[in-house]
C-alpha cells in the first residue's frame, strides 16, 4: 500500500500514474469527479473519501497493490491507511513529494480552479513537518521525491548496473510446455525456435510428458514426444542448444536414453543435454502401461541411469563393471561429439541432491531465492562429504514468468491467465512484472551461483510471443 503526500500541484498523481497502473491508484479527485460535478468539487469531498476508503479496504483485502493519492496531510488518516496494510499483510510506503514551494506555486496559477494562496502555504508547511517525523510514525519504506524548478520527476527505468553486479551473465534456455500449434505443428515448432534464436535464447528445452499436465494445458492438449521433436529442431540452422527438463527415467530404458541422447548430439553437432528425473505423475504411467515404482525405486533407477549414459558414451568399444551397471560392451556409435551435460530435475534434500553431487554434471532447482539459497548449501554439503568441488555442479533453475510490456499489459495477463487463484497470489507466484524487472531479478540469481535459467512462458501462443522476452535478454547483455 503506496500512500502519497504532498502540497496541491506537487506531482503526486503524474509520479503516480508514470509507475503504476491506472486500478491500482485511488484517488480523491477521481471520486469527487465522480460523485460530483469535478475533481475540485469541495463538497463532494466526504461522498468522495467514503468510497476512497471502501475501496481500499476491498483491494487490501485481496492483497492488491494500492495506491492511495490524496494530499496525505491528515496523520489519522496515515494511520489508519498503515493499519489497514499491515492487516492484510502488505507493506505501507509512505512517498512525500518534497517539491519546491515556487514549483508548486508557479503549478498552481496555471490551473483553472487554483488552490487558494494561504491554503497551499499551510500544506507546504505540513509537507516540511512531515519531512521530519515521517520516520517516527512506523512506515516501512519512506521514499522522498525530491523536485525544483528545474527538475521534473525522473520516468525513465534505471538501466541494471553491470559495473557492481555479477560479472558471468546467465544462459536463457526457453522451456517450451504447451504447444497451440493449430493445422501447422511442424511450422509452429520452426517459427518458435527460429525466433528464439534470432532473440537471443541459449537454447530449447522441451517438458517430457505422455499427457499435458494440468499445470500447463487441458489432457487433450497435445504435448509431442521430445527426442523426436528436439531432432526436428537440430536440423534447423540454428545455435540453440537442445534437451529435455527432464526426461523421467521411468519412460525409457537408460540404453535407450544413451542411444537417443547421443544422436541427438551427433545430429546438432554437439547441442544436446540432457535432463533426468524420477518422474512423479501416476497417471501418465498408468495410461501407457509404465511401472510406476516406489520413490526409492525411482532413485535407484535414476542413479543407473546417469551411470550407464557415462558407460555407453565413454571412448572405445569394451566391457564395463561399475557401481551400479555392468555391460558386456559398450558399443554405441555414434558417440556423442561432445561433452554432454547431465542435469537432474528435483531438489530432495536427502537422496536426489546426493545423487547430484555424485554422479551429475549439474541440478534443476526452484527459482525461489529463500528456497535456492537452502537447497544451494544442501548441494553443497553434499558435495563436501563425497569430496567433490561445489564449483563443478552447474546450478540451473526453472523460472515460470508472466512477462508483460508494461504495468497495464502485465495485470491483463494475469487476469487471463489466473483461473481461480486470486490475482495478487498468482502475480507472486509468477513474478509478474516487465521484462526488465526479471532482468534483474535474474541478474541476482547469477549472484547466488545460477549459470542457466530455463523460462516457461504460461501464456506463450506462437513465435510473435517471444518478443516480449527481447528486452529482457538485452538488458541481461547490455554493456
Amino acid at each position: 500500500m503506496v500512500v502519497l503526500a504532498g502540497a496541491a500541484c506537487s506531482g503526486k498523481s503524474r509520479w503516480a500514474a508514470e509507475r503504476f497502473r491506472t486500478a491500482e491508484v485511488v484517488s480523491s479527485d477521481a471520486l469527487r469527479g465522480a460523485v460530483g460535478s469535478g475533481p475540485a468539487d469541495l463538497e463532494a469531498s466526504a461522498d468522495a473519501f467514503a468510497l476512497l476508503d471502501q475501496i481500499v479496504a476491498a483491494r487490501s483485502k485481496r492483497s492488491l497493490t494500492t495506491v492511495i493519492d490524496t494530499l496525505g496531510l491528515d496523520p489519522e488518516r496515515r494511520a489508519s491507511y498503515r493499519r489497514l496494510a499491515r492487516e492484510a499483510g502488505l507493506a505501507p510506503v509512505l512517498v512525500i513529494m518534497n517539491t519546491a514551494a515556487a514549483l508548486c506555486r508557479e503549478r498552481n496559477r496555471q490551473r483553472d480552479r487554483p488552490v487558494p494562496a494561504p491554503v497551499l502555504t499551510d500544506q507546504l508547511r505540513k509537507i516540511s513537518r512531515l519531512l521530519e517525523s515521517a520516520e517516527e510514525e512506523g512506515w516501512d519504506q519512506v521514499l522522498i521525491i525530491d523536485q525544483d524548478s528545474g527538475v521534473e520527476v525522473p520516468t525513465d527505468d534505471p538501466a541494471l548496473d553491470h559495473d557492481h553486479g555479477p560479472t558471468t551473465l546467465p544462459r536463457i534456455v526457453l522451456q517450451v510446455s504447451r504447444f497451440p500449434w493449430g493445422e501447422d505443428p511442424s511450422g509452429w515448432l520452426r517459427d518458435v525456435a527460429l525466433a528464439a534464436d534470432a532473440f537471443g535464447f541459449g537454447g530449447i528445452a522441451l517438458m517430457d510428458h505422455l499427457i499435458q499436465i494440468p499445470q500447463v494445458d487441458r489432457a487433450w492438449e497435445p504435448i509431442p514426444e521430445p527426442w523426436l521433436t528436439l531432432g526436428l529442431l537440430a536440423g534447423l540452422d540454428t545455435d540453440l542448444r537442445l534437451g529435455t527438463l527432464v526426461s523421467p527415467v521411468t519412460f525409457r530404458e537408460p540404453g535407450i536414453i544413451a542411444k537417443t541422447v547421443a544422436t541427438l548430439d551427433a545430429l546438432s553437432d554437439g547441442r544436446a543435454f540432457c535432463g533426468l528425473g524420477t518422474g512423479w505423475w501416476l497417471r501418465e504411467h498408468q495410461a501407457y502401461g509404465l511401472d510406476f515404482p516406489s520413490d526409492r525405486q525411482r532413485l535407484d533407477q535414476l542413479q543407473v541411469c546417469i551411470e550407464m549414459l557415462r558407460a555407453l558414451w565413454a571412448p572405445g568399444t569394451k566391457a564395463y563393471h561399475g557401481r551400479y551397471v555392468h555391460l558386456p560392451e559398450t558399443t554405441c556409435y555414434p558417440r556423442p561429439v561432445s561433452d554432454v551435460p547431465i542435469i537432474v530435475g528435483g531438489s530432495g534434500e536427502r537422496r536426489t541432491l546426493r545423487i547430484v553431487a555424485e554422479q551429475a554434471d549439474g541440478c534443476n532447482l526452484p527459482s525461489d531465492q529463500a528456497v535456492l539459497r537452502a537447497k544451494i548449501d544442501i548441494l553443497q554439503r553434499h558435495c563436501a562429504a563425497v569430496g567433490r568441488n561445489p564449483a563443478s555442479v552447474e546450478i540451473t533453475v526453472l523460472d515460470l514468468p508472466v512477462i508483460g510490456t508494461d504495468r497495464e499489459d502485465v495485470a491483463v495477463r494475469v487476469e487471463r491467465l489466473r483461473g481461480r487463484t486470486p490475482a495478487a497470489v498468482y502475480a507472486t507466484r509468477h513474478h509478474a512484472a516487465r521484462a526488465v524487472d526479471h532482468a534483474r531479478r535474474y541478474l541476482e540469481l547469477v549472484e547466488l551461483g545460477v549459470s542457466t535459467i530455463f523460462i516457461a512462458l504460461p501464456d506463450l501462443a506462437g513465435a510473435d510471443d517471444l518478443a516480449r522476452c527481447a528486452p529482457l535478454l538485452a538488458a541481461l547483455h547490455q554493456g
